[in-house]
């Protein structure tokens, strides 16, 4: 846990900036603008959609009709999206009575609103212009590759907003986990694989699936982390449904799940055969795979910045390294020209 309980290791800007990218914690003393712009946004989060967005540029761009143009505006417009998913997520559940100062939204980072940091209105303005240069974006896809680019665009939105929005509230009815699985797979990487390419074959909705496995492990542990609070609130998250013994097995499933449906799309032809490279984050997963192990300890270790979360932060070490792994090996596929049988 070195690289999230690391100190500030500068005394400039950037080193700041790096602090709450790597902890989601704003540094001490006076909070500069971007800081503060980047705690708001949970923007240490965002690698998730950087490498999802990276996984369907990789596995895009040695094909027939790829647009670097059209792929670099639909990967800014996945991250906007992420960081308005953000947004409204405390948006809605501060609405809903469910942020307060005792619930671990407040408690593992500063909550937008209950801070202090941005004001109701504040964060509503922040959330409607960012979807408005998301819509602007979506209006120049569509322009360019038609109406598939909004089915995927629409169908993200809808379920960013489904996830704590009444009155669906998925991760109230444990659809929380499906919602993350579908939008950080099949949406994220098959919408902006599309968008680069205007067509998008069956291997490609396939090999979306490994990431969004991660994905999901990693909301997983942070449900699991909230139990104790969500259950007494009838917050029904997969978690809370499954008690935490087996939710703790079944991230554990999601992590090993990775490496069995690379292997899989491998071998069916929908990833390249140096996606295999995935395996030197084994150590890391099984790593993960003991602290899923054993039940979250009563007290954190010295430093650690995201208490009460736990599960969520071994799961995130674990994507963010087997996702660098995914794209470094899609990239050694790009650059050699080696494509999955059915793509070339």
């Amino acid at each position: 846990m070195a690289d999230v309980t690391a100190p500030v290791d500068g005394p400039g800007l950037l080193a700041r900036w790096r602090y709450v990218l790597r902890t989601t914690n704003p540094p001490e003393g006076r909070v500069d603008l971007v800081s503060r712009w980047l705690v708001i946004t949970r923007a240490s989060v965002l690698p998730m959609t950087i490498t999802a967005g990276a996984v369907a540029g990789l596995l895009a761009v040695r094909q027939d009709g790829f647009s670097v143009g059209w792929f670099l505006l639909a990967f800014l417009g996945i991250v906007l999206a992420h960081v308005s998913n953000n947004l409204m997520n405390d948006l809605f559940d501060t609405e809903v009575g469910l942020d307060t100062e005792e619930y671990p939204r407040a408690l593992y980072a500063p909550h937008p609103v209950l801070s202090g940091m941005i004001s109701r209105r504040g964060l509503v303005t922040a959330a409607l212009v960012v979807n408005l240069a998301d819509l602007a974006i979506l209006v120049v896809l569509f322009a360019a590759r038609g109406w598939p680019v909004v089915a995927f665009a629409l169908g993200g939105f809808v379920l960013s907003v489904a996830y704590t929005a009444p009155p669906l509230r998925l991760k109230k009815r444990g659809l929380g986990e499906l919602d993350v699985l579908v939008v950080w797979g099949p949406l994220m990487v098959g919408g902006t694989y599309y968008a680069a390419v205007g067509a998008i074959p069956w291997q490609v909705l396939a090999a979306s699936v490994p990431y969004g496995l991660l994905a999901t492990a990693v909301l997983m542990g942070k449900h699991i982390d909230k139990i104790e609070w969500d259950e007494p609130k009838g917050i029904h998250t997969l978690p809370v449904v499954l008690g935490e013994r087996r939710s703790r097995q079944a991230t554990q499933g999601l992590i090993a799940g990775f490496y069995v449906t690379v292997a899989a799309c491998v071998a069916a032809g929908a990833l390249p055969w140096p996606s295999l490279l995935v395996v030197v984050g084994i150590p890391v997963a099984v790593k993960a795979w003991r602290a899923l192990s054993s039940p979250r300890p009563d007290q954190p270790p010295e430093n650690f910045p995201v208490w009460p979360l736990w599960f969520a932060a071994i799961a995130f070490l674990h994507t963010r390294r087997a996702g660098a792994l995914l794209v470094v090996g899609l990239a050694v596929a790009a650059a050699a020209d080696i494509s999955p049988y059915g793509l070339s």
